[in-house]
């Protein structure tokens, strides 16, 4: 579904009359096409001085970070003469006390304003959790809340997010280049104000940055339509061979989506009992393995806690946790689910958050969450990772439904002022499914353009 407001504001008599009245004006976020360069202006990088990570950094952007795009990275805080910066990383990775703090943070804010349109702004640091410290553990959880202020500060479609880095592993791992890559580039348009934790060196780099699932079979539920749809078009657009499940009600959309990227449909209850085992036996049947599997599928039934009866709570905890809970089973005891695989799973904000007539379907997000937390250390043994991406507001047929001034309020309750779309989750999905992101597992990443309720 489009929005309507965002189109009026973004030019002419609209944009005018809406500075004028002092309404919000989201800007038009850039989002990714084919053929498109990772950045395409300068970047600058700012760190402490005699910073071994901050170099480090500048020579990985340098060689265009694996991939085949050159990048013009600056050191000075000084903007290129006709340019804006395309984005800024500040390194704080070696931060030991909150004094450390301001060198590289001042040097950031007095560049802020030279940030291009849908421009990036990167904080790297390192986890407070296993700070060395208490000075240490408050500097770098400081980064963090410094990260989340800026992030709501930024116009015209920018964002801020962090990298955390382990301190066993190097700025430069696999893992950290696949996630700095995704958040420098179009592709986390509606990822905002977010923390990425790379918790290990792990993850391969793909023989094509372009085409990072080449050789991959993946299987989505919920596949007929909306977010389910663009996660198996994006993931065959990276390369993967793509197995679309949903119920036999949605068989023909089903076909569609499956026909359109040249992969297979099965049609599938999710709650029955052997579930798993009919995906792993079409997937290795048909496509000869399985390696990625996305938990998309999910309903609500939505009423007041008081007002909720056994039928409504049951079938939305059946489909949207027990469901992936047994199917996990299968695949992690099956042979074929073994070489570096993958599990991600749709959780939701509501499950972080809470939402007002939602107690079933925020309890089963809920449980998504520490699902994937708890199911992380069981894949590591053979390279693989479990997450979850956790979506706000997006423009859906479901949001559609939502009356006219809710949806309204909803679409403008986050930094970026506006509903993100399918393809947002999608290109999410797709980064933590690449072989390139190892070092990523247990995570919740939200797709909420920083919404700034609850939580």
């Amino acid at each position: 579904m489009s929005d309507g407001y965002t189109q009026f504001v973004s030019g002419g008599f609209g944009k005018t009359l809406a500075k004028k009245l002092g309404l919000p004006q989201p800007a038009k976020l850039r989002r990714f096409k084919n053929g498109q360069a990772l950045v395409e202006a300068p970047v600058l990088v700012v760190g402490k001085t005699n910073s071994a990570d901050t170099d480090a950094i500048s020579s990985l952007l340098l060689a265009g970070l694996g991939g085949t795009d050159s990048i013009d990275v600056r050191r000075q805080a000084i903007a290129p003469t006709g340019f804006k910066w395309a984005a800024i990383v500040a390194v704080l990775t070696d931060v030991t006390t909150p004094a450390d703090l301001s060198e590289v943070l001042l040097a950031l804010g007095s560049q802020v304003r030279s940030l291009g349109y849908c421009g990036r702004i990167v904080f790297v640091t390192r986890p407070a959790a296993l700070a060395p410290d208490p000075a240490t553990a408050a500097a770098r959880n400081a980064v963090i809340g410094a990260m989340r202020s800026a992030a709501k500060e930024l116009r015209n479609g920018a964002t801020a997010n962090a990298l955390e880095i382990a301190d066993d592993t190097a700025p430069t791992s696999t893992s950290a280049v696949s996630a700095l890559r995704f958040v420098l580039s179009a592709k986390s348009a509606f990822v905002d104000g977010q923390v990425i934790r790379v918790s290990r060196e792990a993850g391969q780099a793909p023989t094509s940055w372009d085409r990072p699932l080449e050789g991959k079979v993946a299987v989505v539920t919920g596949a007929a339509q909306g977010i389910g749809a663009a996660i198996a078009r994006t993931l065959a657009r990276d390369g993967a061979k793509v197995v679309a499940v949903d119920v036999p009600a949605a068989g023909e959309s089903l076909a569609a989506v499956a026909n359109s990227i040249k992969g297979t449909a099965l049609q599938l209850d999710i709650t029955a009992a052997d579930a798993g085992q009919r995906i792993i036996d079409h997937a290795v049947s048909r496509h000869g393995g399985l390696d990625i599997v996305v938990h998309n599928a999910g309903i609500t039934r939505d009423k007041l806690l008081a007002n909720m009866d056994e039928s409504k709570w049951d079938s939305v905890i059946a489909v949207n946790i027990e469901s992936q809970l047994r199917m996990n089973q299968a695949f992690l005891s099956s042979e074929y689910f073994t070489h570096a695989p993958r599990i991600i799973s749709l959780a939701s904000t509501s499950g972080i958050a809470g939402n007002r007539g939602q107690t079933n379907y925020g309890a089963s997000k809920a449980g998504v969450i520490a699902m994937v937390a708890a199911t992380a250390p069981l894949l590591e043994a053979v390279d693989g990772t479990a997450n979850a991406v956790a979506p706000g507001f997006i423009e859906t047929k479901m949001t559609a439904k939502i009356p006219f001034a809710t949806r309204e309020v909803a679409r403008r309750l986050n930094s970026l002022q506006q509903g993100g779309q399918p393809v947002d989750v999608a290109e999410t999905i797709a980064f933590l499914a690449s072989p390139a992101s190892g070092g990523i597992s247990g995570e919740t990443i939200r797709v909420c353009g920083q919404n700034m309720v609850g939580a």
